[in-house]
């Protein structure tokens, strides 16, 4: 896997989730799952090194279809590490917000006591596309998400970032989806 720079929508231009069961466009993610991650050693430094591991998740629907979330434990990459997707969708606006919290750092910025920012978006033609803002090293990035290969059974999501507004994008962490055996 090699660190190429991707063209994606600017996030002003995140794509809506359509119709009227976007609430249910996780649906495919419900569930055990044994997850292959390609993750990018260093990210925006020119970095060419990859790593491989394992991981679990499970994925479980919030009350009142307001969203859902999922655990990931990676213990043989960083023994003791949890992270959980905590995804709320928004009714009004056919959109998705997915905030990421881990046992490193909560998913709570120290100084305001706020969740990170979310990526926000949601599905279209087969992928899911998110965006948000974060911040890498002290400088201010943005990040994209893709979600694909939904309906096959075995999704596919995938993380970039970028350090120029999105002119260029830097795919740093693909993971791959099987139910477990």
């Amino acid at each position: 896997m090699t660190s190429t720079p991707i063209a994606v929508p600017s996030p002003a231009l995140a794509t809506p989730t359509n119709g009227a069961n976007g609430a249910r466009s996780f649906d495919f993610l419900m569930g055990p799952w044994h997850i292959r991650n390609t993750r990018l050693v260093q990210r925006l430094a020119g970095c060419n090194e990859w790593e491989t591991f394992d991981a679990t998740g499970y994925a479980r629907p919030l009350p009142g279809g307001i969203g859902n979330y999922d655990e990931f434990n990676a213990a043989a990459w960083k023994p003791g590490y949890v992270g959980m997707a905590l995804r709320a969708f928004c009714p009004a606006t056919q959109r998705w917000s997915i905030y990421w919290l881990d046992n490193a750092t909560g998913g709570v910025d120290a100084a305001t006591g706020l969740l990170q920012p979310p990526v926000v978006g949601g599905f279209a033609d087969g992928k899911g596309i998110f965006h948000g803002r974060d911040v890498l090293g002290g400088r201010p990035i943005l990040v994209h998400f893709e979600w694909s290969l939904m309906h096959t059974g075995a999704p596919r999501w995938q993380q970039s970032f970028s350090a120029d507004e999105g002119r260029t994008w830097e795919v740093n962490w693909v993971m791959e989806f099987s139910r477990p055996l």
